[in-house]
């Protein structure tokens, strides 16, 4: 359904802080009849310890907690949504897609490697092949991710 004429929508996000159980809004963007359609970049907008809450193929081998995050929309006439600037984080830059390139290479490797997953009773009936802990995968990537959130660059040394 169409906005009213001279009117759209101010899209906000909320990830809420589970310790401290507070909730902060950040505008992402607006939608309007011109534009009704918008992708918006959140990665950044979480903490980085919320980010190692996030579901991906690691946490098959532990528990994370759940938390859920919300986006709202605001109508709002178009004067006013013209006036507002979306929070900084929201646009993404070199770094981040290098950084999220990276992760999702290694999730890759990782879904790629346990998809050959065997039994242990496997293992014995394969003598030949060397076989490898999917744990010590896990133990990588967190080592590789934390190196890369301190020195993005630190693998061209």
């Amino acid at each position: 359904m169409p906005f009213p004429e001279g009117m759209g929508g101010a899209v906000y996000f909320c990830w809420p802080d589970p310790i401290n159980q507070t909730q902060s809004w950040q505008l992402l963007g607006n939608i309007t009849n011109a534009k009704p359609s918008a992708i918006f970049k959140i990665s950044k907008l979480k903490g980085k310890d919320d980010n190692q809450n996030l579901t991906n193929s690691f946490m098959h081998l532990g528990h994370s907690p759940c938390v859920n995050a919300q986006v709202g929309i605001s109508v709002e006439s178009l004067a006013n949504i013209e006036l507002q600037t979306p929070a900084a984080q929201t646009e993404a830059s070199n770094v981040s897609s290098f950084m999220e390139f990276s992760q999702k290479m290694l999730e890759n490797l990782f879904n790629y490697a346990s998809s050959f997953a065997v039994s242990a009773g496997d293992m014995r009936q394969r003598p030949s092949e060397t076989f490898v802990p999917l744990s010590s995968l896990q133990t990588w990537y967190n080592n590789f991710e934390r190196r890369l959130q301190q020195n993005p660059n630190f693998w061209k040394k």
